[in-house]
């Protein structure tokens, strides 16, 4: 635990620091657009997309489980484990993990092919950075507290 609790820090402060950069300037259709032509731009974006992406993977793949079993809580399948989580106050909703799970997905597989989707994906994980960020420190606090990192 004590390793994927110093990668959640590192991968929450390229998160927030991707985030800042990319968003110091709303992001646009007319944005997007320019993807094809601004390669720093792209890199910002892929950044983002792949920080976010691999942050909630971290927790909700790899953490949450080991914090669960550690708990004496049997992990199980994804969906369970953020249940679990919610209900023993770890994480604020399983419902707008999962919804940003869908964002992600948006980001990921549709912004070649709309760009409007693209955008809209991106402003709402902008939105969702801070949920994110609060989870991941309140799983990490849990370990802190229990000794356990």
């Amino acid at each position: 635990m004590i390793f994927l609790t110093r990668v959640v820090r590192k991968e929450c402060r390229h998160l927030v620091s991707t985030d800042q950069r990319l968003f110091a300037l709303p992001f646009s259709v007319d944005r997007a657009v320019s993807l094809e032509t601004d390669l720093e731009l792209a890199e910002r974006v892929e950044a983002f997309v792949g920080r976010f992406g691999r942050l909630q993977d971290t927790l909700g793949d790899k953490l949450l489980p080991l914090l669960l079993a550690a708990l004496g809580e049997a992990p199980g399948a994804a969906i369970d484990n953020l249940d679990r989580a919610e209900r023993l106050g770890l994480l604020e909703s399983a419902d707008a993990w999962l919804h940003m799970r869908q964002i992600r997905n948006q980001m990921v597989h549709e912004y070649v092919e709309d760009l409007a989707v693209l955008v809209s994906a991106l402003q709402t994980a902008h939105e969702f950075v801070a949920v994110l960020i609060a989870a991941a420190h309140k799983l990490t606090a849990e370990i802190e507290q229990r000794g356990w990192a």
